[in-house]
């Protein structure tokens, strides 16, 4: 189910810092400080689900895309559920905004990965957020993390 990105650049969510994050530059010296957002998701806590939008909403306008948000802001919404729902454990969301776009983040502490299920008419609402994640956003994958996982998609600058 991994995806490869196909531009580079981290992107990240949470309190709002300014973080170097490689720019996949010719030159790997290069760096751009870039506004980052990163947030600790409490476990089973679904008020994390409309604070991660607000930020993720606070963060792209900050980056000058407010109006282009709304896809953002579902892709980030399904992974944040998904962590909260699936898991019985804390998870981390980062969003990154760089030059090239907007990369999201949500890690969390258990190993199991996601299955992709192709939504099924009758099934209601569950089981489309990775089917979301995959038909909207520009690239998406699914990487270890040391005890757990990271769940991640990328939005081009023109996108996000």
């Amino acid at each position: 189910m991994e995806r490869q990105a196909r531009r580079g650049g981290p992107i990240a969510i949470g309190n709002f810092s300014t973080k170097t994050v490689e720019d996949g530059a010719d030159d790997i010296t290069e760096r751009d400080p870039v506004p980052q957002l990163r947030r600790r998701l409490g476990r089973a806590d679904l008020r994390a689900v409309p604070e991660a939008r607000r930020a993720l909403r606070e963060l792209l306008g900050q980056w000058g895309k407010q109006g282009q948000s709304d896809v953002a802001e579902l892709l980030t919404s399904e992974l944040v559920t998904n962590a909260i729902v699936h898991t019985d454990h804390d998870a981390v969301l980062t969003a990154t905004v760089g030059p090239r776009g907007l990369r999201v983040e949500v890690r969390d502490f258990v190993a199991r990965r996601p299955r992709l299920r192709l939504p099924v008419a009758d099934d209601g609402t569950n089981g489309r957020g990775l089917f979301l994640v995959q038909s909207l956003a520009d690239a998406w994958g699914v990487r270890p993390h040391g005890v757990g996982k990271a769940v991640w998609f990328e939005l081009e600058a023109g996108a996000a």
